[in-house]
């Protein structure tokens, strides 16, 4: 069996060896940040952007930012762990940054520590799913909207129980509800609704994460002349939608086929996964 390697604190160590204690306050408290990357041909796409969301989430969250943790030695240290797993192909690339240990819920130090693993795709680039997503409601715990709704944290219990509720209704993914009652996003990805050719989409006040993948779509909607609207998400608005789809950063575009008992289209998620291709080469 091949030897796998994570990349802790800018070392390389294997996987077997335990490197982090009982004490970790990510394992504790949640007190972390992640960031899921796609690694293909050689490269992290849209690290700076990667990067900056989560140095601005430490930020938010009072942590210490080393003057080394940048795009640039993220990317290197990336690659020479992709080499030593030796992919060949595409990878998710988890990078998380967690305070050092020390305290109860009031940390000692605001020192941080990271971790980088690998974990291999099958697919090459950003490939659509064939066969279209069937998506409900999660509506029993309802996303809080604050200072911390944006960011991906390690204290992911909502998105644990929706992804339980998943299962339990055998579906495909689950859209979250906000505290004021409107969808803000799906359990790891931001939600798009396509209606006569404009797109819909919540804004971050919302309570939705600052998804990386997101980003990329508004900016590729606005070179491509198609009009967005970022607004409060309901359900009418889904039901009165030609197309909906999901993204994030690994998967690039989902299109989902059906919401309760209506279906949909893929026309646009075709479109804006040619230009993502387009970006990896």
């Amino acid at each position: 069996m091949q030897e796998e390697f994570c990349i802790y604190n800018g070392h390389l160590v294997s996987i077997y060896e335990p490197s982090v204690s009982f004490s970790n306050r990510a394992f504790r408290y949640g007190d972390s940040l992640f960031e899921s990357m796609h690694f293909t041909n050689g490269k992290i796409m849209f690290i700076a952007d990667h990067i900056k969301r989560l140095k601005l989430g430490m930020t938010v969250m009072r942590m210490n930012v080393p003057a080394e943790f940048n795009a640039e030695n993220i990317h290197h240290l990336a690659q020479h762990l992709a080499s030593q797993n030796k992919i060949q192909g595409d990878a998710r690339i988890r990078l998380t940054v967690f305070r050092n240990d020390g305290g109860f819920y009031t940390p000692e130090v605001n020192d941080i520590s990271f971790l980088i693993e690998t974990e291999r795709i099958e697919t090459k680039g950003y490939t659509l799913n064939q066969k279209g997503l069937w998506v409900d409601l999660y509506a029993e715990i309802r996303k809080p909207l604050n200072k911390l709704s944006g960011l991906k944290t390690g204290s992911a219990m909502l998105y644990v129980m929706a992804g339980l509720s998943k299962l339990s209704m055998k579906l495909d993914d689950c859209l979250l509800v906000n505290e004021t009652g409107n969808i803000c996003e799906a359990i790891s990805s931001n939600l798009f609704i396509v209606k006569n050719g404009s797109m819909y989409t919540s804004p971050l006040s919302e309570g939705c994460v600052d998804g990386i993948m997101r980003k990329q779509i508004l900016q590729l909607a606005a070179q491509n002349k198609i009009l967005v609207f970022e607004t409060p998400i309901t359900v009418n608005t889904i039901m009165n939608g030609d197309e909906m789809f999901l993204t994030n950063a690994v998967n690039g575009i989902q299109w989902v086929g059906q919401f309760k008992n209506k279906f949909y289209t893929n026309r646009m998620a075709v479109f804006f996964t040619e230009k993502l291709n387009e970006l990896s080469q």
